[in-house]
């Protein structure tokens, strides 16, 4: 028996198993290179001279892609259109002495708590272990565990006024999570070296290696509309980003128009301060050996640059039923509704009218509804990529995202409709030459 989905469904079970197959952000760089050599694109060592031939070129850096299409013809006005994404999200990382034991003979993960999560949300979760190890002859190795540790939250018995005055979670004290009881010696790198396909922990040189909860993505809500999953902001808009660029790429190489470009940094939860996030070198590098690789000069370069265009795709705020006071009484986007723009007048999102209007553009080109965002004056917002690469670069940008519902939790909500409207929006985007 053969089976049919609609695009909007289709979409939707490619983007849950691209959330079950990206559990650090190392594995979301690899699966979206993956993919694009797939799709024709040939890989980029940096140490190698740059290729800038017509077609589709990626690169890999630690836990960052950048993946770019060159147009057949390209010409002297041409100049870079972006997409830029984040492959990171707020978790636990295992500190240089990952296994611990309490005088009681609990065995305990040593974690550091990365990026502004949800902490409560991460309690009675079964987690596994995610990211990658360093050999001491150099390798680099993709690992992932099963299922091996739970924070269990403190009995009701125990803390009689958790639910009147609510609960409160020291972050040193409280948020170990357990692996094994009286086990004296047990060492999780063990666990980790076997899982890499090491001998023992004794091969491990160094390690980045994260927590995640062991469910993996699945839908829910009277049409199983409702996508529930870790790591939806930001895979939300890297998964969207990567099936647009397939799209494009499927149909040939451009004949004309800019150099397309997709940028997926690591480390936006933590402020981009890094060599693989938004405020280094990153996208700067790939865009001025490209030019060069093009023949460009110093000149050539800052031309094409004043030419360029960013989208900053990275998930925005739907309306919350039970806490609709939190948002701005008059600008009230809704899950299900199509993406979001994202303005806000101090610049933590690079919007401006200008980039209102073109995303606008491509949305009517695309048949995509178009939501906007602003935070109510008593409830500051959070950041993106979008206002580094405009102060970094001097291109225009504009910050859009899919609604979610419990941003930075354990386990986010999106809306099927809006994360298909977004992929076909950026694939209308780069289409557009």
């Amino acid at each position: 028996m053969t089976f049919s989905f609609d695009p909007t469904t289709a979409n939707a079970l490619d983007y849950t198993h691209f959330l079950n197959d990206c559990p650090s952000s190392f594995h979301a760089a690899h699966v979206v290179a993956g993919r694009l050599v797939d799709a024709g694109f040939t890989m980029q060592d940096e140490t190698q001279p740059w290729d800038a031939t017509p077609g589709g070129h990626v690169m890999i850096r630690e836990g960052a892609v950048i993946a770019w299409v060159v147009p057949e013809n390209l010409a002297d006005n041409a100049g870079f259109r972006i997409v830029g994404a984040h492959t990171d999200s707020p978790t636990f990382t295992l500190k240089p002495n990952a296994s611990t034991q309490t005088a009681d003979g609990w065995n305990q993960f040593g974690v550091e708590i990365y990026g502004g999560m949800l902490i409560n949300s991460w309690l009675d979760r079964e987690l596994a272990l995610a990211g990658r190890v360093i050999t001491h002859d150099g390798r680099e190795l993709l690992v992932r565990t099963g299922a091996l540790a739970r924070i269990p939250q403190l009995a009701i018995h125990l803390d009689r006024t958790v639910n009147s005055e609510g609960l409160t979670l020291k972050r040193q004290q409280h948020m170990h999570p357990i692996w094994a009881v009286d086990a004296p010696g047990a060492n999780i790198l063990d666990i980790i070296a076997r899982d890499a396909g090491l001998e023992s922990a004794a091969d491990i040189a160094s390690y980045d290696i994260v927590t995640i909860p062991q469910q993996g993505a699945g839908f829910f809500g009277v049409n199983g509309e409702f996508i529930a999953s870790g790591r939806q902001d930001n895979l939300s808009s890297v998964h969207a980003g990567l099936v647009a660029l397939e799209t494009v790429i499927s149909e040939g190489i451009p004949t004309d128009g800019d150099v397309r470009v997709f940028a997926c940094f690591d480390h936006e939860e933590i402020g981009s301060h890094s060599r693989t996030g938004a405020a280094g070198p990153l996208l700067s590098d790939v865009l001025t050996r490209t030019a060069h690789a093009l023949g460009r000069d110093a000149e050539g370069l800052a031309r094409m640059i004043a030419a360029s265009f960013c989208v900053s795709a990275d998930a925005a705020h739907s309306v919350h039923p039970n806490y609709g006071e939190r948002h701005d009484p008059d600008t009230r986007p809704m899950m299900g509704r199509g993406p979001v723009i994202k303005i806000n007048a101090n610049q933590s999102y690079a919007t401006d009218a200008t980039g209102i209007a073109r995303w606008k553009q491509v949305c009517v080109a695309a048949g995509v509804p178009v939501q906007e965002f602003v935070s109510n004056n008593d409830v500051p917002c959070g950041s993106t990529i979008g206002p580094i690469t405009a102060t970094r670069l001097g291109i225009r940008t504009v910050d859009v995202g899919i609604p979610l519902l419990s941003m930075h939790s354990a386990r986010e909500m999106a809306h099927v409709n809006d994360q298909y409207a977004l992929t076909t929006a950026l694939a209308e985007y780069w289409k557009q030459g």
